[in-house]
């Protein structure tokens, strides 16, 4: 790494979440682990009432990626809102080919010096 390199600013929130979205969207977690932090804490919208938990980069990266590398999953994103540390993802999670066979989610982020720490996922249903 060059010394221009590392002495370059971390990304904004909205660049991580961007390149965390493309993970979803080109089922490709390869560039995944570069934006989570060691200390990060995930929360899953499953199982009900209060999800999942996962704790540590290396336990959110092997959730993510698994559930980003299954070919039958697609993730539509309806919209992303940014605020300093923390963004909003709006999207749709389509889990088969009928009309039925999606749920709407949100996933409350948060991003610190380049990294995200923090994942929360709510769903509409399960």
């Amino acid at each position: 790494m060059s010394a221009s390199a590392s002495a370059s600013a971390p990304l904004t929130t909205a660049e991580v979440i961007e390149r965390f979205n493309a993970v979803f969207q080109h089922h490709d977690p390869s560039g995944l682990a570069a934006l989570v932090a060691e200390d990060c804490v995930m929360e899953g919208v499953s199982p009900a009432p209060d999800g999942s938990r996962m704790e540590g980069a290396e336990d959110c990266v092997r959730f993510w990626a698994e559930i980003a590398t299954d070919p039958a999953y697609t993730f539509v994103i309806e919209d992303v809102l940014d605020a300093g540390e923390v963004s909003v993802i709006r999207w749709r999670f389509v889990f088969g080919p009928g009309d039925k066979d999606n749920v709407r989610c949100v996933n409350v982020m948060r991003v610190v010096n380049g990294l995200i720490t923090e994942a929360c996922g709510y769903a509409k249903t399960v």
